[in-house]
C-alpha cells in the first residue's frame, strides 16, 4: 500500500508512515471481515493513536484509489530512465505495464 493515497489531499485524511501502512498491511490479513470490533483491532495493532474511525477511512480511500487506478482514470507514472537505454526501451517498458493484469 502506498504512503500517500491518491486521495490524501482530502479533509480529514491523517498522515501514515511507512512503518504504519506495513502494520495496518499486516492487520488487514490479521483481522478479516468477520472479525468483531475489526477496525479497533487494526487500530491497535497500527499504533500512533490511529482511530477506528480513521482506519475504516483510510481503508475505504484505498479501495477508492485501486477503483480509480484499474478503471484507469490515473496514468502511470512518467520515469526517467536511471539504464540510459534510451526511449525505446522505455517505450517497450510502458507498453508493457499498460498490459500487465494486475
Amino acid at each position: 500500500m502506498a504512503f500517500c493515497t491518491i486521495n490524501s489531499a482530502r479533509k480529514g485524511v491523517s498522515q501514515w508512515t511507512p512503518r504504519q501502512n506495513k502494520l495496518f498491511e499486516e492487520a488487514l490479513v490479521v483481522y478479516s471481515k468477520e472479525t468483531p470490533d475489526r477496525w479497533h483491532n487494526i487500530a491497535r495493532a497500527v499504533g500512533g493513536g490511529k482511530t477506528a474511525d480513521e482506519v475504516k477511512r483510510y481503508y475505504d480511500l484505498l479501495l477508492e484509489d485501486i477503483k480509480q487506478i484499474e478503471s484507469g482514470q490515473v496514468p502511470f507514472p512518467v520515469y526517467r530512465s536511471s539504464s540510459g537505454r534510451g526511449s525505446a526501451s522505455m517505450a517497450y517498458e510502458e507498453h508493457r505495464l499498460k498490459h500487465l493484469k494486475l
